[in-house]
Order: C-alpha cells, then sequence, then structure tokens
C-alpha cells in the first residue's frame, strides 16, 4: 500500500515531497440533454525532475448509458432519478465517494440551466473539494471531444489534419487538430434526439431544430403524431446533409448558418483523417445496433456516406460516446513552486479557473500585439470563454529572448484580449 493510500491523497500526514510515484482514483460524470454516464479511472503519476506527469491511465469501470431522466416538464432533469443512477454505479464499481481523489463533472445541454445545474450541484455537495465542475458550451465540448476521441494525438503522431465529427443527441460538434493541437471549432444543431419517439414510432418528444429539419424533410412531426421508417429516414438526411455542408469545408447555405452554434469553419485545407465520436459514432462503427427511440441508425448511416465523400481516411477513435468525459480528464497543468510570482499577495486563492492554450507565435523578432490578441481570443471561443468575466488562465510557450521589445508587444496583446477579465477586477494569471 502506498504512502498516499493510507493518508489519502490531501491527508494532513502526507508529504508529497518524498514520492516519486502517485497514485490517485478518479471519475469523470458526463450529464447532458441526452445521455448521462461517468467512467471511473486510476492514474498513475512519476515525478520527472520537478513535476509528475501522468505516465499511465487505467479505467476502472465504465457505467452504462443513461438516457438522461426529467420529469414531467421535459426540461427539469429528475435529481432523483440521477442520483440513484449515480449512487449504483459507485456500488458497482466496488467504490465509496472517500475513495475518490479527484474527479470532474461536466454539464452540458439542458443540464447548464440554473435549477438543473443546482440540483445536479448538491449530488456532489459532499465532494466538492475534489472536483472540477464544468459547464461546457458547445466550443469547450468539442474541444474536449477531441481530446477524448484520440483526434488531438493523432494529428500529433502524425503531423497530418485530423477532423473529428461529435454527433450526440442535440448538436454535432466538429474540431480541426493540427500538430497535437485543436485549431478551430464549430457546432450545429443536428442530432440525433431532436426527435423522440416510443416503439410504435410516436413522437414523445421534439425540439425547434427538430421540428425545422422534419420541416425541411416534407414530415409532419408534432407529439403524439407518428412517424414510419420512410419519415425518420427522410429527417435523418436532411439533418446528415447540413453535417455535410459543415464538414466539407466550403460555402455554407443560408439555412444551415441558422443551424450553426458558433461561426463556421475557416480551415480550408486538406483533412488527412476523420475520428467520429459522441453516441451517433456507436452506431458508426457498428458497436450498437439496437435502436434507443431516436434517430440514431438512421442519422449514422447517412452520415457515414456523407462524410465518405471527403476521401479521408477513417480512424477508430480511442473512445466514441465517453469521448467528451475523458477528453476532460486529459487537462492538466502543473506548475513549478520556483518559478512562481504572485502580485499582490492577496489575489491568491483562486480555485477551478479554465486553462486556455492560445495560438500565439512567440519566436519571431517583433511581436505584433494584435495577432496575440487575436491568437488568444480564438482561444477564449474554442473553450466558450469569449467576454468571460471570471478569471481566465493563459497557457503560453515562450520562444526566443526575452527583451524589452518583445515583452512588450506580448503583454499589449495579452491585456487588449484578457480586458473584459481585468475590468471584472480579476487576476490576470499566465502559466
Amino acid at each position: 500500500m502506498t504512502h498516499a493510500s493510507q493518508e489519502g491523497f490531501t491527508g494532513a500526514g502526507r508529504s508529497i515531497l518524498e514520492e516519486d510515484e502517485i497514485t490517485l482514483t478518479s471519475v469523470g460524470v458526463d450529464i447532458g440533454s441526452s445521455t448521462s454516464h461517468l467512467v471511473f479511472s486510476r492514474l498513475e503519476l512519476e515525478r520527472q525532475n520537478t513535476r509528475y506527469v501522468i505516465v499511465k491511465r487505467t479505467v476502472l469501470r465504465e457505467s452504462e448509458i443513461l438516457l438522461t431522466p426529467y420529469v414531467d416538464d421535459g426540461a427539469t432533469i429528475d435529481a432523483d432519478a440521477l442520483g440513484a443512477f449515480i449512487d449504483r454505479q459507485y456500488r458497482e464499481a466496488g467504490l465509496e465517494r472517500a475513495d475518490i481523489d479527484t474527479g470532474a463533472l461536466i454539464l452540458t445541454g439542458v443540464a447548464v440551466l440554473r435549477s438543473n445545474a443546482r440540483a445536479i450541484g448538491e449530488l456532489f455537495a459532499a465532494d466538492a473539494g475534489k472536483f472540477v465542475a464544468v459547464s461546457a458550451g458547445d466550443g469547450m465540448e468539442a474541444t474536449m471531444a477531441a481530446h477524448g476521441s484520440g483526434a488531438v494525438a493523432e494529428s500529433g503522431r502524425s503531423g497530418g489534419v485530423v477532423m473529428n465529427i461529435d454527433v450526440g443527441g442535440g448538436t454535432t460538434k466538429v474540431a480541426i487538430c493540427r500538430a497535437g493541437v485543436v485549431l478551430e471549432v464549430t457546432s450545429i444543431d443536428a442530432g440525433a434526439r431532436l426527435l423522440a419517439f416510443d416503439g410504435a414510432g410516436v413522437v414523445t418528444r421534439i425540439e425547434a431544430a427538430g421540428r425545422a429539419h422534419a420541416t425541411e424533410a416534407g414530415v409532419a412531426a408534432e407529439v403524439g403524431s407518428k412517424l414510419t421508417e420512410d419519415d425518420m429516414a427522410a429527417v435523418a438526411s436532411v439533418m446528415a446533409g447540413r453535417i455535410e455542408e459543415v464538414v466539407s469545408l466550403g460555402e455554407i447555405s443560408a439555412e444551415t448558418k441558422a443551424l450553426l452554434r458558433l461561426p463556421p469553419l475557416a480551415f480550408r485545407g486538406k483533412v488527412d483523417t476523420v475520428i467520429f465520436s459522441g453516441g451517433v459514432s456507436e452506431f458508426i462503427y457498428g458497436r450498437e445496433r439496437d435502436g434507443f427511440g431516436d434517430l440514431g441508425p438512421q442519422l449514422a448511416a447517412e452520415v457515414k456516406a456523407r462524410v465518405a465523400k471527403l476521401g479521408a481516411m477513417v480512424m477508430v477513435p480511442a473512445a466514441g460516446i465517453r469521448a467528451t468525459v475523458i477528453g476532460a480528464s486529459q487537462y492538466t497543468i502543473q506548475v513549478s513552486g520556483s518559478t512562481i510570482f504572485i502580485s499582490p499577495l492577496d489575489a491568491v486563492p483562486v480555485r477551478n479557473i479554465p486553462v486556455v492554450t492560445p495560438e500565439v507565435d512567440l519566436t519571431a523578432d517583433v511581436i505584433d500585439p494584435a495577432a496575440v490578441a487575436d491568437g488568444i481570443v480564438r482561444g477564449l471561443r474554442r473553450l466558450d470563454l469569449v467576454g468571460a468575466t471570471s478569471p481566465v488562465a493563459l497557457a503560453v510557450h515562450w520562444g526566443g529572448s526575452a527583451t524589452f521589445d518583445r515583452l512588450d508587444g506580448f503583454c499589449r496583446g495579452v491585456v487588449r484580449a484578457m480586458q473584459p477579465v481585468l475590468d471584472a477586477g480579476n487576476p490576470l494569471v499566465l502559466v
């Protein structure tokens, strides 16, 4: 038994300076509009010079996928049913709440709504000090999915351009990855559970975007109406057509633009590899065949056929429906205590700060403040943090000499991009 397991990760009698290896038990919880699930993992860290690095991640248990439960109004998540599901997953994993050292709670879609977020937060109130809670907008969700699916890692390994297409219940998120980083992301209202129906094909729930797709397909879809197999195929075909427009990296029609939740992709280069993630990817890769009362099977077939036209190699993801929660667990940051500067000292502590790594060229002889600001804003947009008035940390990789002119150009760009955060009285955090 390690010292860590005897004392607990945050035990008062523990001295981390004496340990070259650390083992942590973590849990990732993903609660969204369509589905909810958990992943329990064991993380092994080794000291390398002055910091600890994750050298091994072992999945202890993956929960079954729960269709997110709702009360009668269709917008309020049933916290009691969700809590019972979560408690059962802990029991089946053979773990107590006290056994968890760290975790990530990800809320997406309607789970982010104030009443839902508060109720879900109460389920984890006792673990508040261990968990990082993330209300993930479309940009952050797309970024996490690209990490969790392996698209980011593959782009770093191969040196090519990898497109991650995360097809979920309510939206489809697309990320362009190159050289081990996410270049840009977008999202569109096209997903399998925009229409839900029972075993007889009778519509039980329909979102506004689902109604728009159905109308375009010539299908009269309302709660209580019955859909035929042809109706389902027609709606899925329309959705897939909108997704095809987005991933083809060409001009986008006004109708498709109206469904975008983020700006369209500006990238116009060649895509070498495509990776699918999200719930619908389970059907695309043939890992799931039975439907769940939605358009999953039909949308998967249509998207797979249309994306094949891109001519890119299709790879199997490291994680499909679980890509978002696994991606969240890969965001780590470590700081050496010998290189910390704080002014004023009462600016700390600050907790749960999102970290943005902007794509900024800091190797040029002259650093352009406008280019620095633009790179930071693009990084903020990827994580849905543009205009944020709460603390945000910037992680930058400095290159070249630290002359006054170069530092001045960099700092001017940082201040320009981070002005809303500074105006709100928050500290500037640079890593």
